[in-house]
């Protein structure tokens, strides 16, 4: 596990080099979304159309930012449950989307997904939300206006902080971090 600083877009060769428990530093541009905006994308794919954004070695951050006060880029910024995302995921991975921000676990159809087309699943705190938006230096709305928070937007990050939690060798910080803990409770048994 080590201190990665990775700039976007975030290629294949990327990828391969972090591991799960990997500290990464974001700069560059990532694209938002939520479940709304998940489905209208999966919407448009199944109705035979062309996606309205190419995913192609892009980063998605499930947030649902707050309103910039005055003076702001943003507001608050902080991570949306992943889960709900995980019945679009794999279909986006397909496309070419490459990583994506969020919190708590993913599915073994996701993880499956990752592996498959070598891409990446990262954490960001939970409960920080104005400490991500620090991290935020512009953001745009790029499609679905009319969703508000859910739209998707393009945010331009420096040294946005997250860890890798699934990475496409099958690792698994989650899973690898309950290991360890039990170790360590039997060790002082």
């Amino acid at each position: 596990m080590g201190t990665i600083y990775l700039s976007t877009p975030l290629t294949t060769e990327k990828v391969e080099k972090l591991r799960a428990g990997d500290r990464v530093y974001i700069s560059g541009t990532i694209i938002t979304g939520r479940d709304a905006a998940h489905k209208r994308l999966i919407e448009t794919i199944q109705s035979g159309s062309e996606l309205p954004i190419n995913l192609a070695s892009q980063i998605i951050y499930y947030v649902g930012p707050t309103p910039a006060r005055p003076g702001e880029v943003i507001g608050s910024a902080g991570p949306t449950t992943s889960g709900r995302m995980d019945p679009y995921t794999p279909i986006l991975l397909e496309k070419g989307l490459k990583g994506m921000i969020g919190k708590g676990s993913r599915s073994k159809e996701v993880k499956d997904a990752i592996r498959k087309y070598k891409a990446v699943y990262f954490a960001s705190i939970g409960g920080a939300a104005a400490l991500a938006a620090q991290q935020i230096k512009n953001a745009r709305v790029l499609l679905y206006p009319e969703l508000g928070p859910e739209a998707i937007y393009e945010f331009e990050v420096e040294d946005f902080p997250v860890i890798v939690v699934n990475d496409c060798y099958g690792g698994d910080l989650y899973i690898d971090g309950i290991k360890k803990y039990r170790r360590i409770l039997n060790a002082d048994i």
